[in-house]
């Protein structure tokens, strides 16, 4: 078969547009109504799969010129089917279909769409040809090593509670790196002995991300503690003299494969969470948001905590080889009734998605908030909008915070910059405010890859928005209930009445 340089170049475009999910293509300009009746807690959306956002839906072609007809009319009886079937939306566009059959002559046009039923072919599953998962050696003396927990009986004995690692008394960076300079718990007995309030963990997970750094963002934050201790300018507060907080060291992950870690990552989370204490979870990239969920929703129900996902991507991938990759969480945490769709709150969205996402989300009730609607509305009626939110429909709260919703140029340490994006002085107070004004059960940063960026900017932003999450937590142990609330102090020298409200 002979197929021109031209045939062979569409062909590989179309190719390249399915295998990315078809990011840039509108599918569908019907009206998507939100959602009118609530979902049930504990129960799988019954719309979820009403759609699949992003991939071009098999449906019969439609609007067929009269001169593509008539060469489609030549073909045999089998290829005459393939194509009115619409199943070559899966090699290429419309549009570039019907340039083909006119191109050429009848027998070319033949050749062409041999061609195209070949390739359909060999990019779907078929059974005995491909791997329907991925084989491990369960004979291993090695297979569990990875994550198994050293027994406490060979550990030195000593009363449950934190252990502070510093080793001189007013030596704040001295003694071994942890997060915000806390001192170390180990176990739940830890937790429970040192009335934890918050327990950091660190979750090098790297491979859902396809390696991009951001199994160094743990170390990084550590490393660094900048920004993490002190008061807070804006609350007059100092988290920790107000919290008990530890680092709970990092959590087991398997390198070479995701679904293994994301489960001792659940369970990990999830010993936490049963403590009461609150876990911050450092990544790794945004596959965890999954785990993290998935194990809060194990303590505290099914149904019963909103989400509040940062990020410049919208994360509802499906459809794809894998289940689970940094892009795709959302999705795999509904279908499985953990988080209800309208307790799904995004923030700073700003990639180049087609419609068709964000019509699904519409159509199952997600709530997203684009930076066009920041355009639009302006950054403190949107701020105001997610706090309501996050506060209206559910007893408990999860923030997530993928890094790279914050513009590259505050965040050049990520491996998926979006241009367009908020700046820190947006990002801390809304931060503070869902950690102060809420019941917050849960936070995680993410997607921080330091590697990517030759200063300690990227990681010195990631420990300030943890400094504001740990502010917001203790200003709500605090009882500190007031929206917004801003110290007086702080606020304004109070030497004269400038601004007109003086009390």
């Amino acid at each position: 078969m002979k197929l021109t340089k031209f045939t062979l170049a569409t062909l590989t475009i179309g190719l390249y547009i399915h295998s990315t999910s078809l990011l840039a293509q509108d599918q569908d300009e019907t009206e998507v109504n939100a959602l009118s009746t609530p979902n049930i807690a504990g129960v799988i959306p019954p719309n979820i799969d009403s759609a699949t956002p992003g991939l071009m839906p098999i449906k019969p072609l439609e609007d067929i010129p009269d001169e593509v007809m008539a060469v489609i009319n030549t073909l045999p009886a089998s290829q005459q089917e393939f194509i009115l079937s619409g199943k070559t939306n899966d090699v290429l566009k419309k549009d570039a279909l019907f340039n083909l059959l006119t191109a050429e002559s009848e027998s070319t046009a033949k050749e062409y769409i041999d061609t195209i039923m070949s390739i359909y072919e060999e990019i779907g599953f078929k059974e005995g040809r491909d791997m329907a998962a991925v084989e491990l050696d369960s004979s291993s003396a090695d297979f569990n090593t990875w994550r198994l927990k050293r027994p406490q009986s060979m550990n030195p004995e000593r009363e449950p509670g934190p252990i502070t690692l510093g080793r001189y008394l007013g030596g704040g960076r001295s003694g071994i790196p942890t997060f915000a300079n806390a001192p170390v718990a180990l176990t739940p007995e830890d937790l429970v002995a040192g009335e934890v309030d918050v327990a950091i963990l660190g979750a090098p997970l790297d491979m859902g991300s396809g390696w991009r750094d951001a199994i160094h963002g743990p170390r990084a934050m550590r490393m660094l503690h900048r920004g993490t201790g002190g008061t807070d300018v804006s609350t007059m507060i100092a988290p920790a003299s107000v919290l008990n907080i530890v680092d709970y060291g990092n959590v087991a992950i398997d390198q070479l494969n995701t679904e293994r870690s994301v489960q001792e990552v659940r369970s990990m989370v999830r010993e936490i969470a049963e403590t009461g204490a609150i876990p911050i979870i450092i990544g790794g990239d945004h596959s965890l948001e999954y785990p993290n969920v998935a194990a809060i929703a194990d303590v505290y129900g099914k149904g019963n905590v909103s989400v509040v996902h940062f990020d410049a991507h919208l994360d509802t991938g499906r459809g794809r080889v894998h289940l689970l990759s940094h892009g795709q969480p959302i999705y795999r945490l509904m279908k499985e009734a953990h988080v209800k769709p309208e307790d799904f709150i995004q923030v700073g969205l700003r990639a180049h998605y087609s419609k068709s996402y964000y019509k699904w989300e519409k159509e199952i009730g997600m709530k997203y908030h684009t930076m066009a609607e920041v355009e639009r509305r302006g950054w403190d009626d949107v701020m105001n909008r997610v706090i309501k939110e996050a506060t209206e429909k559910t007893d408990y709260l999860y923030v997530s915070f993928d890094v790279d919703v914050l513009d590259p140029a505050f965040q050049p340490g990520t491996g998926t910059p979006v241009s367009g994006g908020l700046t820190m002085r947006e990002a801390i107070p809304i931060v503070r405010r869902l950690c102060a004004e809420t019941q917050l059960v849960g936070f995680d940063i993410v997607e921080l890859a330091p590697a990517l960026d030759s200063t300690y900017v990227s990681a010195l932003n990631a420990n300030s928005l943890m400094f504001a999450c740990m502010t917001g937590i203790a200003m709500h142990k605090k009882g500190i209930t007031e929206k917004g609330f801003i110290s007086e102090l702080s606020s304004d020298h109070g030497q004269d009445d400038y601004y007109g409200d003086k009390k």
